[in-house]
């Protein structure tokens, strides 16, 4: 591939109940399209992929009609259920694979910043196969959440997880990398740290995050904390190994509790605290359950893999030649 040539590229849009955000944000990508087209940076072939993951409201029709007023500029894919943010994003890259050079995945609240596409456009041409989206802080964020978000990379890090700071999906792939990505077939993505185990040529590109447009995060605390916990389960076994050495340092508590009574009765001394005893046996149950807890994480993990359901079902696609069975190993 001439990377000296224009690019067609594909601007993947993940939608789940954006009907209210959905007109601006058509008019914003299609506007920009329409620029780097004239500018040459890319093809004319370019197009944006909306992904339409079983919204309950009129997002497919929004997007129906927006490919019926410009059928070769925008293009939908609809899923049959609700398969989640990930396996949206999955959908709409591997049903375009093959007829672009490269993608880029951004959330259809916009409050990630499109005048970083081009930049990211320019960083392909220069062979880079991977560009990540960074944002340069999080002023526009809540205490709470900049709190959070740090203590999640944090974490992320400690864990042994490969991740790039304050990066979520905003990128661009190329061909290849998305081709290298298709190869990782397991159910509970976290592309937030597959996609750096890739490899290939990499930048970043930095911008500030907006406010988002209209409608509300689908994000709340509750799926953000599930994200994490699927991000830290599908990549690092540090939490069963933290189980391991809690085992051995309660073992160790005990033997200097046996200890301490043993010579407390040989001096003929009562042995007090009963308070304290049913305190310690309340807090090692809860740390057997919660450990119980982390080790059935993995095997459902497991057991969830070894079922190799297919990712989503597509029901129906604007524009684009439906693979017949892309998302299976």
């Amino acid at each position: 591939m001439d990377r000296n040539s224009n690019t067609i590229i594909a601007i993947v849009v993940p939608c789940y109940n954006e009907q209210e955000v959905l007109p601006e944000t058509n008019q914003r990508l299609t506007t920009l399209l329409e620029q780097m087209v004239a500018q040459g940076q890319v093809d004319a072939q370019s197009s944006i992929v909306y992904v339409d993951d079983g919204s309950s409201d009129a997002t497919w029709q929004l997007i129906t009609q927006y490919h019926q007023d410009t059928p070769t500029k925008v293009h939908g894919v609809k899923l049959a259920a609700n398969a989640g943010h990930q396996n949206a994003l999955m959908a709409g890259m591997m049903t375009t694979l093959q007829h672009v050079d490269a993608i880029i995945t951004i959330d259809a609240d916009l409050q990630d910043d499109i005048n970083a596409i081009p930049q990211m456009v320019d960083l392909y041409h220069k062979g880079c196969d991977i560009v990540y989206g960074v944002r340069r802080n999080r002023d526009s964020d809540s205490l709470f959440k900049r709190t959070t978000a740090k203590a999640f990379y944090r974490l992320m890090q400690k864990m042994g997880i490969k991740s790039v700071y304050n990066h979520a999906d905003f990128r661009l792939m190329s061909q290849r990398a998305v081709n290298a990505l298709c190869q990782y077939h397991e159910q509970n993505l976290f592309l937030r740290g597959i996609v750096p185990r890739l490899g290939y040529r990499t930048s970043c590109v930095y911008y500030d995050r907006e406010a988002r447009q209209a409608g509300q995060s689908k994000y709340p605390l509750k799926k953000m904390i599930a994200f994490a916990a699927d991000g830290i389960t599908s990549f690092s076994a540090r939490p069963l190994h933290i189980i391991l050495w809690l085992g051995i340092a309660f073992l160790l508590i005990a033997l200097i509790m046996l200890c301490y009574v043993i010579i407390a009765i040989i001096m003929g001394r009562d042995v007090q605290g009963w308070a304290s005893l049913m305190v310690s046996i309340w807090f090692v149950g809860g740390c057997v359950l919660v450990s119980l807890s982390v080790i059935a994480e993995y095997v459902g993990k497991i057991y969830i893999e070894t079922k190799q359901r297919p990712r989503y079902n597509i029901e129906s696609t604007l524009g684009i030649e439906q693979d017949q069975n892309p998302h299976r190993p």
